[in-house]
């Protein structure tokens, strides 16, 4: 019986060392995945905070776009208006253009016309000079006459 007894005990003291080394082993485990959990929690962290860091530059680079948008589409607009009036006086420009140059035909028509009165005038003007030199000649011829009659 004592065989037994200690044969029981040895048993016992066997399992006991075997459920020691399985409970040092699974300790060991779950120290080593809880390091695991704690690092990939502090790598979670930091991902996040790191995706924090880009979502706010990312918003601040997206609000200085759209600021420069609107400049931009402001700048176009007045652009847009100078164009605009720029068209409106090229328009008016090509009209008083048009109107000038029928102005200056006009002019040069006239010009021409008044040339021509003038050669028909001067050629008048020596015809009238002839006559007159005639008839002063006849005139003084006539005065001669008029003094042998005497």
């Amino acid at each position: 019986r004592l065989a037994e007894q200690q044969q029981e005990i040895n048993n016992l003291i066997q399992r006991k060392i075997a459920v020691d080394e399985e409970n040092i082993r699974l300790k060991n485990k779950w120290s080593n995945l809880n390091q695991k959990f704690k690092d990939k929690s502090q790598e979670l962290k930091d991902t996040e905070e790191c995706a924090q860091k880009e979502e706010e530059q990312n918003r601040l680079v997206i609000k200085n776009l759209e600021e420069e948008n609107k400049e931009l589409n402001t700048c176009c607009a007045d652009l847009l208006n100078d164009l605009e009036k720029l068209r409106k006086q090229e328009a008016q420009w090509k009209t008083e253009k048009s109107g000038n140059e029928a102005r200056i035909k006009n002019l040069e028509t006239e010009s021409a016309e008044a040339r021509e009165q003038i050669v028909e005038l001067h050629r008048m003007c020596s015809n009238l000079s002839s006559q007159v030199a005639v008839k002063q000649e006849e005139l003084s011829q006539r005065d001669c006459d008029v003094i042998k009659a005497k």
